[in-house]
């Protein structure tokens, strides 16, 4: 007869499970390092070796509209505001160009006289002559009031580039306006239509050209830009040897897209004034920069871009110092921090997953989703102008959260052992999201609506945004902030083989598709040099390779 079994012999002892604590430590360590230089290095000091000649401007465009005003809107800014304005930039210029003579309560002369500032006076010309009448009207009095301040007057700007007026137009309102006041009368346009349009010469004193290589048709960037303006200017020369040449319009944009190899940045706007400042002084330039603050209204024409040529931001800050050193993004650093912050968040999230996860791989996660979605913010929030792109960014990164959320849940899932949900096929996630545009997605059915529905949404609008990118280009930046989050997911995904195999719903390879042959075209259409597009592209095939290479039949969507 077998002995009895002690109670404590009744069950077996399970060996403690050793963590990985290590691993993990080395893996946390790891990501704190990758976020620094991640955020550091694109942000480190450049530019300190290329000097400053001068303490001040010749003379740079000045539009004092702030944040909700705008010219498109009739919102002006105060007088007060403009007295804020030009005191503000006094001490770094000589003169000021302004391109309207009516608009706002104020008269930008007046307020210019006061601070010791001169004034290249414009009117704005248009297709409606009645107000182009009573914009010469105003230029004509303006002037005539304030010969000590205005220097010159700018009779339209760039009406021949935008096909407003016939040239003849343009030429008798330049005679009206020359047998009516006393200082120098100029026309500002790019400087090809004073090529095609040499006949206009006559009726000027000062042949007033704009240089903006970031816009050519050919685009150059920062390192070629400047032996373009000298050769530029001096075929102007050549071309009009009786008259003065002066350069209406030179700067760089801070911010928005690429343009073949014409970059926008912080960075080369600091590098291209004080080259130009440099190049204005070996050969005379009689110049205009621009411009003075950043006009967040233009976004509307002209996209991110169009709202970031200022030396000043909206807000009046400036964006680097004259001299010395520049930072592309001062406020890396905070952007690092949160994505450290979100980071920890994270994998804190996940602690009840510690004791039988594989630790190392969720630490890594965490940090590329943290940093992730900080980069979401950081090229998302700065950017929404209006309270549309506003609410559109927030939508954007809240779903970008709920995805990150629903991709660390089912990620520890599988690193701990535990059951996964099965995905949903194509058809059923592409099914839920035309529920969800049509307004039938039931509060009942929103614990449905889960990871892959959610990536799919994301995939569908990479693929509308792309066809924009196909067919209107030229203002609509690389949305890479957009979809931070879904292209950490795609990886992740990748290296934990959880992708579906089969039962790709049709609206789902059609995403894919266009979103395809959208990121061909488009590295196509920007070509070689355009590094930016070639990244989107990159990252626009990601997302859409997965629904793509789902094989087996075609499930009905």
């Amino acid at each position: 007869m077998p002995a009895p079994r002690s109670p404590a012999a009744a069950a077996p002892v399970r060996a403690p499970v050793a963590r990985p604590v290590p691993a993990l430590a080395a893996a946390i360590a790891l990501a704190v390092l990758a976020t620094v230089l991640l955020w550091w290095f694109p942000n480190r000091e450049r530019a300190g070796d290329v000097p400053m000649v001068a303490d001040r401007f010749n003379s740079v465009s000045f539009a004092p509209f702030r944040d909700g005003q705008s010219p498109l809107r009739d919102i002006f800014p105060t007088a007060a505001q403009v007295e804020e304005d030009i005191a503000l930039i006094a001490p770094r210029v000589r003169a000021i160009r302004s391109y309207a003579s009516i608009e706002g309560d104020y008269e930008t002369a007046e307020i210019a006289g006061r601070h010791g500032v001169k004034m290249w006076k414009g009117a704005w010309l248009g297709r409606d002559l009645r107000q182009n009448d009573r914009e010469i009207a105003a230029l004509i009095a303006t002037a005539n009031r304030h010969p000590e301040v205005v220097e010159r007057v700018v009779v339209g700007n760039e009406v021949l580039l935008r096909r407003d007026l016939p040239v003849e137009e343009l030429a008798r309102q330049l005679d009206r306006v020359k047998a009516a006041v006393r200082q120098p009368v100029t026309y500002a346009d790019v400087w090809e239509f004073w090529a095609q349009f040499p006949e206009l010469a006559r009726h000027v004193d000062i042949v007033t050209i704009h240089i903006l290589p970031y816009w050519e048709d050919e685009p150059l960037g920062v390192e070629r830009a400047m032996a373009h303006t000298r050769d530029v200017y001096r075929r102007m020369k050549a071309l009009f040897p009786d008259k003065p040449i002066a350069i209406g319009e030179v700067g760089w944009p801070s911010a928005g897209r690429w343009r073949e190899g014409a970059v926008p940045s912080r960075v080369d706007q600091a590098v291209f004034m004080r080259r130009f400042i440099q190049l204005s002084q070996e050969e005379g330039f009689d110049y205009n920069f621009i411009e003075a603050f950043d006009q967040v209204w233009k976004y509307r024409n002209e996209g991110t871009v169009g709202a970031a040529w200022g030396l000043w931001t909206a807000d009046r800050q400036p964006k680097f110092d004259l001299a010395g050193p520049v930072r592309e993004n001062p406020c890396w650093a905070w952007y690092a921090a949160a994505a450290l912050a979100l980071s920890g968040l994270m994998l804190a999230a996940t602690a009840r997953l510690w004791p039988r996860a594989r630790l190392w791989p969720l630490a890594v996660l965490a940090a590329a989703l943290g940093n992730a979605l900080a980069y979401a913010v950081c090229g998302t929030w700065p950017y929404a102008f209006d309270e549309h792109l506003k609410l559109a960014g927030i939508v954007n990164l809240l779903g970008q959260s709920a995805l990150a959320a629903l991709l660390l849940r089912r990620a520890g899932a599988r690193l701990s052992g535990d059951p996964v949900e099965p995905l949903r096929n194509g058809a059923q996630a592409s099914a839920s999201v035309r529920a969800l545009f049509r307004g039938r997605l039931w509060f009942r059915d929103w614990r449905a609506f889960a990871f892959e529905d959610l990536l799919f949404l994301f995939t569908f609008t990479a693929a509308v945004l792309q066809l924009m990118l196909v067919f209107d280009p030229r203002y609509r930046d690389f949305p890479f902030p957009t979809f931070a989050v879904p292209l950490v997911a795609v990886v992740a995904r990748a290296l934990l083989r959880d992708l579906p195999r089969r039962g790709g719903g049709w609206a789902e390879w059609l995403a894919g598709g266009v979103l395809l042959a959208g990121a061909l075209a488009s590295a196509a259409l920007e070509g070689p040099h355009n590094i930016q597009a070639l990244g989107w592209a990159a990252c626009a095939l990601g997302l859409a390779l997965p629904p793509l290479l789902r094989v087996g039949p075609l499930s009905r969507g």
